[in-house]
């Protein structure tokens, strides 16, 4: 008596349990006290439910690694520049660096010092036509490439948990791209500008020489210097206004000296900006440009784009900087998290863009609610009919395994996607095949002459290891197909590991109380089966 009271509550709590977990992701939430939904973790619908943006990124690993080799070569020219080796100058192409000199008795002291300080990276060098060639180590062009696609992967994850997308997958798929899906979103370019800026921050002073920018366009540059443009947009009119500037090639500071960035308002005409905290070493940096160059303006670029160019009116030891532009709320937003994400190492390139449409998304729901409610009248039909008065045990049993399965899903704050649908009907079928296991042995226990309780306990006995075999192995497809499928596989499989523990305890516990309540309590003399 004791045995079968505790496991009454032991049933009725994880039932009351799930009922209050389930419900809030439910239309019925709207009628729950707001307490109860606000504060209870919900289901969340995927990407083919709820509609969104499925991108696929292309990650161009060489560009990473002549990005690499360019920061390379400025190391090396200041290496041969500290250990005093007489050198023409120091160049580049594709993973090669390579060093110019005058007299052969320099070679040995340039590859002297590159191999003091670059042996890990960079081959022993080739004496070819006065130039001393180093190329990048295999070894290191294969680490570089691997890291920039799980650099760009970590970045791209950065950038959108501050977008605040709900349940975004971000995930590597192969060697070079990158598979995001973003279920509910609405703003798909503001989404893609996001995503695929690759946002590299520059500080440069703008050339003092008294050149126009005007004729630089016409005649060129000055040695040095460099032409780029502010492109500002007339929010009346649409129309785009290009300024060129002047600026010099010698860059102060890059985003990686950034430690935050915020968006904020003026105080006195109340537009957006961006707001910047350097590092302490961009503030050392920082200070001390600014205090050499008071009265002349500095550039700051994003991308080969002039933000701003405002004057140096005071040296500046904070490190705060601000960069305004006719920003939107969102375009000052977006840039924040940007600039506090950090730029991307390598470029990507978006070869597949598909967006999901809420309407699809509701097809797709109505489609897989009426497969699990028609699926399960006819599974519960059939039980009834073949199984008479124990039916209706088995689909007691079901009834609660789908409940604590919708329960624990939400506890886990699950997504529930078209596959993961799928396999709530799969667990509504293995629900069914571990009681015909059982039932169809307390049958042949009946024949062999039992008791209605003998035959019960020899049934679930002889049944145990069957259906536990079953269901491990089961699990340990899923659990395979979670850590190697992607987003709706994964939504199938943790569906079907939830429903196979949740059964588990329905077919072994609550349908073997059920008996037990009809054998020692109610003490029939035969059973309906």
């Amino acid at each position: 008596m004791k045995s079968i009271l505790s496991r009454v509550l032991l049933l009725g709590g994880f039932t009351l349990v799930a009922l209050v977990l389930f419900l809030p992701s439910t239309p019925i939430s709207k009628k729950l006290p707001s307490f109860w939904v606000d504060n209870i973790p919900k289901i969340v619908l995927g990407l083919d439910l709820q509609g969104g943006m499925h991108l696929v990124l292309d990650v161009d690993r060489d560009k990473a690694v002549e990005n690499f080799v360019g920061r390379l070569s400025d190391s090396v020219e200041g290496s041969l520049k500290d250990g005093g080796a007489p050198f023409i100058s120091v160049r580049t192409r594709g993973t090669d660096i390579t060093v110019k000199y005058l007299s052969p008795g320099a070679v040995d002291s340039i590859k002297q010092i590159v191999s003091e300080n670059f042996s890990n990276v960079l081959t022993s060098g080739v004496v070819d036509d006065k130039a001393v060639v180093f190329t990048l180590t295999e070894a290191e062009a294969v680490r570089i490439r691997d890291w920039a696609t799980t650099q760009v992967l970590e970045t791209i994850r950065n950038r959108i948990d501050k977008f605040g997308v709900s349940e975004p997958l971000i995930q590597r798929q192969g060697e070079r791209e990158i598979v995001i899906q973003l279920p509910g979103l609405k703003d798909t370019k503001r989404a893609i500008d996001l995503i695929g800026k690759k946002a590299v921050l520059e500080f440069r002073l703008l050339d003092d020489s008294g050149a126009d920018p005007y004729e630089a366009e016409r005649i060129g540059a000055p040695y040095g210097t460099e032409l780029l443009y502010q492109s500002e947009t007339d929010p009346s009119t649409g129309i785009v206004t290009q300024t060129p500037y002047i600026v010099k090639n010698d860059i102060i500071i890059t985003g990686d000296l950034i430690s935050d960035a915020r968006m904020a308002f003026d105080a006195r005409f109340n537009e957006p900006y961006v707001s910047i905290s350097l590092d302490s070493t961009g503030a050392r940096i920082f200070e001390r440009v600014t205090g050499k160059n008071v009265g002349k303006r500095i550039a700051i670029i994003l991308d080969g784009n002039v933000y701003s160019a405002p004057v140096i009116n005071e040296r500046i030891p904070s490190g705060q900087v601000q960069i305004s532009g006719n920003f939107s709320y969102e375009e000052a937003t977006d840039l924040a998290i940007i600039l506090r994400a950090g730029a991307l190492p390598a470029p990507v390139e978006i070869i597949q863009n598909v967006t999901v449409g809420p309407t699809l998304g509701r097809d797709s729901i109505e489609a897989g609610i009426k497969a699990i409610v028609f699926g399960g009248i006819l599974v519960l039909v059939f039980m009834l009919i073949y199984y008479k008065a124990s039916g209706i045990i088995a689909n007691f049993a079901i009834t609660l395994n789908i409940i604590m399965l919708l329960g624990a899903m939400a506890w886990f704050n699950a997504t529930l996607t078209l596959p993961g649908i799928a396999g709530i009907l799969l667990t509504i079928g293995m629900g069914v095949d571990s009681n015909v296991l059982i039932f169809e042995r307390i049958k042949e226990e009946l024949k062999a002459g039992r008791t209605p309780r003998s035959a019960v306990n020899s049934g679930y006995n002889r049944a145990l290891w069957t259906i536990i075999d079953a269901h491990v192995t089961t699990l340990i497809t899923a659990l395979v197909l979670f850590q190697f499928g992607s987003g709706p596989i994964k939504g199938f499989a943790v569906s079907l590991s939830l429903g196979i523990m949740t059964n588990l305890f329905t077919a072994l516990v609550g349908t073997k109380l059920a008996f037990d309540i009809q054998n020692d309590k109610l003490k029939v003399g035969r059973l309906s089966i």
